[in-house]
């Protein structure tokens, strides 16, 4: 409603204005927004990515024995039309390559994605009975955007190779998976332990065993269970069979059959390797130039021989690579960016020497807690910049008490903007920075274009000794 005041009328707008104009509390509000804008600056989780949710699930099947062809045809079209089925889903994308299947499901934008993966789950599980034979059932794996990498570390030497580096990352592995806030923790590159088996084919036949045979007595001696329990005294005591095999030594001591009356262990009729497993993929340390040649060295006197060995020297660092192994930190939801990544290398740094040998270099490949830090901090730089210029023409072209009009506007209107983002639950990322930056030509522009028209009329000689409310509106 509209009212009217000395023969002028006030609109909801204007009620708004008047209230600060004539409010006791106006400066009181003013230092509150500042503080609670500085609040968030300080409490607002920052990240590299926004938080855009768009539940995507990975699908894989094992289908052993089968083609390409067999496994489109028999796993990955049915179960893409089962996929169909499911409400929210926009696309679908599969792959099918000799025994197996893996199918990327993603929802629309804004879908729940808690509810989305029950209805895959429940979809699935309803139709285990088309799955054909010697196909496996479905592995469902979610994907998010926090699954990607805040911070890579990477673990490096030339005394070490592969499987040893793998060894010390483990150890490190373990260690950063109790940091709080840490959601997953993977290992890339290096190789891992592992005790290969490899049967004989003649010591098998000259002992009447089969493959099948020797593999079903390896799995079923390798596993524990529990054998019931009794009580003692004030106690009760669990029993367990049985025990998972830890080195070469006790895989080659399991039985795996019997010949003429004596038992026969898997020793007799295979190869036991304890060592590395087979390379799968490599990731390799590159250690750059070390040295460098100015041009005045190398035309001094005498110095060609000596100029030629520091080249030949600088290109062999610059080929030289070292086995790595990198470990990949991703955050929990919502959480800091920067806070988890200052966390972890806290920890690392506190095993060095302990679980990190000497010897042993920790390189970081990727920050992303520090690129979020960077382009905050640049977002309130750039700010600090817009007012101390729009705040200096405004003083120089209208009067210092205008600029100290608008010095007040700019920061109370970016700190008010920051509280929300923090009571609403958003993060500092490239999305939300890049909307601040864009937003500060706005608020530059505009209290320049405002301030000036209230001056204008204010200063106007029929404006003279009327209120101030009634000129600026």
């Amino acid at each position: 409603m509209n009212q009217e005041h000395h023969g002028h009328q006030f609109g909801f707008t204007s009620k708004i204005v008047r209230f600060f104009i004539d409010s006791k509390l106006t400066p009181l509000i003013v230092i509150a927004a500042v503080l609670l804008g500085a609040g968030a600056v300080i409490l607002l989780p920052r990240e590299e990515e926004p938080q855009i949710v768009v539940p995507m699930i990975d699908i894989f099947v094992e289908a052993p024995g089968m083609s390409a062809k067999e496994v489109e045809e028999r796993v990955t079209k049915p179960m893409e039309k089962l996929l169909w089925e499911i409400p929210g889903v926009e696309h679908i994308y599969s792959t099918s390559s000799p025994g197996m299947s893996m199918a990327i499901v993603r929802f629309y934008v804004g879908q729940n994605e808690e509810e989305a993966i029950v209805r895959l789950n429940q979809k699935m599980f309803a139709n285990f009975d088309l799955i054909p034979p010697g196909v496996s059932q479905p592995l469902i794996k979610p994907r998010r955007i926090d699954d990607v990498p805040i911070l890579a570390l990477t673990l490096h030497s030339d005394r070490y190779d592969h499987y040893q580096l793998r060894r010390v990352a483990a150890q490190l592995h373990d260690a950063i998976k109790e940091v709080p806030q840490v959601s997953e923790v993977t290992l890339i590159g290096g190789q891992r332990r592992q005790v290969r088996v490899a049967l004989d084919p003649a010591r098998l036949a000259a002992r009447g065993l089969e493959p099948v045979r020797v593999a079903q007595m390896l799995q079923g001696a390798n596993r524990q269970v529990a054998a019931g329990s009794f009580s003692a005294g004030n106690r009760e005591v669990l029993l367990e069979t049985g025990g998972f095999l830890r080195d070469a030594d006790a895989v080659g001591a399991v039985v795996v059959g019997v010949a003429n009356g004596k038992p026969v262990y898997l020793r007799d009729v295979a190869e036991i390797v304890d060592g590395p497993e087979e390379t799968a993929n490599y990731v390799l340390f590159g250690a750059g130039i070390h040295h460098s040649v100015t041009l005045s060295e190398a035309k001094g006197p005498g110095r060609a021989g000596e100029t030629a060995e520091i080249l030949r020297s600088a290109q062999n660092d610059k080929l030289r690579e070292e086995p790595a192994v990198t470990i990949a930190v991703a955050k929990r939801k919502g959480t800091n960016a920067i806070k988890v990544a200052e966390r972890v290398l806290a920890k690392v740094e506190a095993l060095k020497g302990r679980v990190v040998p000497a010897d042993v270099a920790v390189t970081i490949t990727r920050h992303y807690g520090h690129t979020a830090a960077e382009k905050s901090n640049e977002l309130l730089f750039h700010m600090a910049i817009a007012i101390f210029g729009v705040s200096i023409l405004i003083g120089l072209v209208l009067g210092w008490r205008e600029s100290g009009v608008v010095a007040v506007a700019i920061p109370v209107t970016l700190a008010l903007t920051l509280a929300t983002f923090y009571f609403l639950g958003f993060t500092l990322n490239r999305i939300t920075l890049f909307a601040l930056i864009f937003s500060i030509g706005i608020l530059v522009d505009d209290p320049i274009v405002d301030v000036e028209n209230i001056v204008r009329h204010f200063r106007m000689p029929k404006n003279k000794g009327r209120p101030l409310l009634e000129v600026t509106i």
